[in-house]
């Protein structure tokens, strides 16, 4: 049994040392890329937006160079925006990237590279994903290579829960105090834990909104005024585990998305983790 506790305990760890590890060499590797892309903008001017824009060594994986002008318009592209070539991208881009883009005009080209986040469609598999992006204005040009940041899955979601709701049988105080404190490994990118005492219904702990501890959540609803912690209650009440959808903010994107939530009764506790859909 130990011996099995250990090994859950590894894969946890590993599944969450992986993702940070996974980030760590993307970004590393963008940086890399875009440095690449600079240095050779510098001797080849313009003539190097051909190389950016055909499958080669300016494309690594689902990383590429990309160039807009201080205008808008789309000058090259190793990636699905080669679309847009020749285009001005600056009115059809989400507001996100709207602003990223608005606030790489207003740093000064000596200001070396500079970093923005937005979402963007992952071509691999098709769906709209958070991004990070390093770029660089060069006069009347931007350089930028992006790469796509982890998303949480109903897997990791559901090894989450089993490791919370392992710890807080084994330690309650010292778990519960965990989760609050962003420690232990209970916050993985845009995955968290919570926790709510079923004998009074309130809050007891949150893995990114503190100001929740204490409070009703038989009143709580999503930023629409639909119901969230009413049904979910009533749910539990019939029940010892289960799931449940509905609309929240999620804090990695900042934007309410669509959650879908693994909720689990341990003792007088509901425990809970949810993974946002893209």
């Amino acid at each position: 049994m130990r011996g099995l506790l250990r090994a859950t305990v590894l894969g946890w760890l590993l599944m969450f040392c992986g993702s940070q590890v996974q980030a760590a060499d993307d970004a590393t590797a963008a940086k890399a890329l875009l440095e690449k892309a600079l240095a050779y903008y510098h001797d080849q001017g313009d003539k190097a937006f051909a190389a950016f824009s055909r499958q080669g060594e300016f494309v690594d994986k689902d990383r590429y160079v990309f160039v807009v002008d201080t205008k808008g318009v789309m000058l090259a592209s190793g990636g699905p925006s080669s679309a847009l070539i020749g285009r001005d991208v600056s009115e059809v881009l989400g507001p996100d990237l709207q602003k990223a883009f608005k606030d790489a005009l207003k740093i000064p080209e000596g200001n070396g590279i500079q970093q923005a986040e937005y979402r963007w469609q992952n071509w691999a598999d098709g769906k709209v994903e958070r991004k990070h992006v390093y770029y660089q204005r060069v006069g009347e040009r931007i350089l930028a290579v992006g790469y796509y940041l982890p998303r949480a899955s109903a897997e990791q979601a559901r090894a989450l829960l089993d490791k919370a709701a392992s710890e807080l049988v084994k330690d309650e105080k010292g778990t519960l105090t965990a989760i609050n404190s962003l420690k232990g490994g209970f916050l993985q990118d845009d995955l968290y834990v919570f926790v709510v005492d079923l004998d009074n219904q309130r809050y007891v702990a949150h893995g990114t909104n503190l100001r929740l501890i204490n409070t009703d959540f038989n009143k709580v609803k999503d930023p629409d005024g639909k119901p969230v912690g009413e049904p979910i209650l009533a749910l539990m009440a019939t029940q010892d585990q289960g799931e449940y959808e509905y609309r929240w903010k999620n804090p990695v994107t900042a934007k309410v998305e669509d959650k879908h939530a693994y909720l689990r009764k341990v003792g007088h506790f509901l425990v809970a983790v949810g993974y946002y859909s893209p």
